[in-house]
């Protein structure tokens, strides 16, 4: 019994001390306050990146169209994936700055993703996550990566094997937009889903 009890408790500081270890610390030399991004998804409006098409669904529509995989394009990946009327077309999730937390009108898209994956066992997906120019070259690491990691737990929330996920942070190395403004800031914010066979 005391054996037990101790197995334990030497399990639970395990538990701690990995969980510890895990995060990665922002540079907080730029006087930023800290944000609480503890929530998968906010409710902040869009900063209106980039047009791309969407079908009009209604309101009251609360589950998503399962995606066939159809046939493969000459990459080896499923046709569904470069068909502008699939609901996986879309690959990129938007991030408010200074923020990890994926906002509410990203919810169909991950689900759409997600119950993709799923029916695609054989697919593997780099999530990149990506900043704009502003921060130090580690907080911005450190940021893509968060970015990357909040992706990744939502697809995994929604049931999506972790062995099909990889997270992986491009900073400010990889801009969508080389502009200097808020639109290219915005757009800049994202993380992208990368698929793999």
């Amino acid at each position: 019994m005391k054996s037990q009890s101790t197995r334990i408790g030497l399990a639970a500081a395990l538990v701690i001390a990995l969980g510890a270890c895990s995060s990665v610390p922002l540079d907080e030399e730029k006087g930023a306050a800290p944000i609480d991004n503890r929530g998968l998804v906010a409710s902040s409006p869009a900063p209106t990146p980039m047009p791309a098409p969407a079908p009009a669904e209604p309101a009251a529509r609360s589950a998503v169209t399962p995606v066939e995989a159809g046939s493969s394009t000459s990459t080896g990946l499923p046709a569904a994936l470069s068909n502008p009327a699939s609901p996986v077309f879309r690959k990129i999730v938007y991030f408010d700055f200074d923020s990890f937390e994926i906002r509410e009108e990203f919810r169909g898209l991950i689900q759409a993703h997600a119950n993709f994956l799923q029916s695609n066992k054989q697919l593997k997906v780099s999530i990149q996550g990506h900043t704009d120019e502003r921060g130090t070259r580690e907080y911005n690491l450190a940021l893509g990566q968060k970015r990357a990691e909040a992706l990744r737990k939502a697809l995994v929330t929604l049931g999506v094997p972790d062995a099909q996920l990889e997270a992986v942070s491009l900073g400010e190395e990889k801009p969508m937009n080389q502009g200097t403004d808020e639109t290219a800031f915005a757009q800049n914010r994202r993380a992208e889903l990368v698929y793999q066979q």
